[in-house]
């Protein structure tokens, strides 16, 4: 008897929803917010395209300066979606065109620890279209590296739901690299290395561990839990994602592979994706407003070493602080120096780098990439966490009923919807930047610095506020009185 029950409930578990309508089920609709402005607008290419640039994570596309031989898009196939009288070729070359290219996922295993449920992952390409209203849409999606007749390129121009389809499974993606590498690797599991290297290496009374130590509360405890709960064997991704099972441990190895220093640094990752220009891409608010908490925090930065470091031999010196830049580079980077992160610091300016790294990292950048993810991901269709249909590999076959058996079952649903809303929410007891309550220093220029800082963060609020007033999409993840001072969960 317990036997059927136990049946009973994973015939449940691993049941298809009957339609998009029947999501709403487990949707907890909250009015006039972004998770239901996503809920109702979905399956429009605004929509899709606007993630790129404020969604969960807008750090993956960057300008297509030529098209890569392996995305053969023709002028041709995309012509009636260019709204300027160019070709595809003059767009680009106009810096109209930008391009998402998944292939850190290209061979990576999909979830097999569910023989009940066979599941797919992919690597697709996008290519994204900033139209004359500077609006970013896609215009061609391939859902494989490798081009081939087995292997069409997706347009908007095809049929409804093969469009869709094509949409969803980079968005699928999205949310896999999300996961992993945007937000594990290198948020967590980063501030988790400064952290470690941080109590070896800074004794209690060092000015560096004084300012840099609030930026690293909980994050070793939260991380450990992750450990325990979420990316353990049988933990969440087991249950729920489609990266489970070895997946994601994969796509964290193959991230750190590539892992440079200067993507870290926030105006150069920026730069490194050609997206600086803000006439070009005037509503990349992710991108403006991380620069200027960069810059806040930067100028903080600034202010506090110049009090402690009269000149560069001052910081070659500290042995203390080298032993802390070393820990980082030979035990949490492994002694790779095509990582570009430094093994010793010989000035002011770097070490005034380093340090705005190491906060930025853990508080704005964080906050940017975790709290919207139930703003982003609540709606399943929009960022399912698994698929469970292969691919496409013809034009023709897809129908709303193909897509259906495509999207989580009911108990993967429920899975990430739960996860997403806990990974969504700040602490009771949540210190926000700028927030040191603790009082590690008493020297007088440094609280001076501190009160400098909070009027930055303050205005840097106000400013944000005022943009996103009636905004049906507001953009505050960056806002500072949003951004907790460490990864803490």
């Amino acid at each position: 008897m317990e036997n059927l029950y136990v049946n009973r409930f994973m015939h449940m578990f691993q049941s298809s929803w009957s339609d998009f309508a029947d999501f709403e089920k487990i949707f907890v609709r909250i009015s006039n917010t972004i998770s239901e402005y996503v809920m109702q607008h979905w399956q429009e290419d605004f929509m899709f395209g606007y993630q790129f640039l404020n969604g969960c994570n807008p750090v993956i596309f960057k300008k297509c300066n030529r098209l890569p031989e392996k995305f053969p898009v023709t002028n041709e196939m995309v012509q009636i979606c260019l709204e300027r009288q160019l070709t595809l070729e003059e767009e680009v070359e106009k810096g109209n065109i930008y391009l998402a290219d998944y292939e850190l996922m290209d061979g990576i295993p999909a979830n097999c620890t569910d023989p009940c449920t066979i599941q797919y992952l992919t690597a697709p390409l996008c290519l994204l279209y900033n139209n004359s209203q500077n609006k970013l849409v896609p215009i061609a999606i391939q859902l494989k590296q490798e081009p081939g007749p087995d292997n069409p390129i997706f347009l908007p121009t095809d049929d409804k739901y093969e469009w869709l389809l094509a949409k969803i499974w980079v968005r699928s993606t999205d949310f896999h690299i999300h996961q992993t590498v945007t937000h594990l690797l290198k948020t967590h599991l980063m501030s988790e290395v400064f952290g470690i290297a941080l109590y070896r290496q800074l004794p209690a009374v060092h000015p560096l561990f004084k300012l840099l130590v609030p930026h690293v509360r909980f994050t070793i405890a939260i991380n450990t839990k992750a450990r325990e709960q979420l990316i353990c064997e049988c933990g969440l991704f087991d249950k729920a994602n489609g990266t489970g099972g070895g997946g994601h441990v994969r796509m964290v190895q193959r991230a750190m592979s590539s892992l440079t220093y200067k993507s870290f640094c926030f105006p150069e990752s920026i730069k490194m994706r050609g997206l600086d220009s803000t006439e070009a891409l005037p509503y990349y608010y992710y991108r403006d407003d991380g620069l200027r908490v960069w810059e806040a925090v930067q100028s903080f930065v600034t202010e506090v070493v110049n009090i402690y470091y009269d000149d560069d031999k001052a910081v070659q010196t500290d042995t203390e602080l080298q032993a802390f830049v070393k820990d980082v580079f030979v035990y949490g980077l492994k002694d790779n120096k095509s990582t570009g992160f430094p093994k010793t610091i010989k000035t002011i300016e770097k070490l005034i780098e380093y340090l705005t790294v190491v906060i930025f990292t853990a508080s704005a950048q964080h906050a940017a990439v975790n709290f919207g993810q139930y703003d982003w991901c609540s709606w399943i269709p929009n960022s399912p966490p698994t698929m469970r249909q292969p691919p496409p590999c013809k034009k023709g076959v897809v129908n709303v009923e193909y897509i259906i058996e495509s999207l989580p079952d009911r108990g993967r649903s429920c899975w990430h919807l739960g996860a997403v809303w806990a990974l969504s929410q700040f602490q009771d007891n949540e210190l926000f930047l700028g927030m040191y309550p603790d009082e590690h220093f008493i020297e007088k220029p440094v609280k001076e610095a501190i009160q400098n800082f909070q009027a930055h963060l303050q205005e840097i609020t106000h400013r944000i506020a005022e943009r996103n007033k009636d905004k049906k999409l507001p953009y505050y993840y960056f806002s500072p009185d949003r951004i907790p001072n460490s990864v803490a969960v």
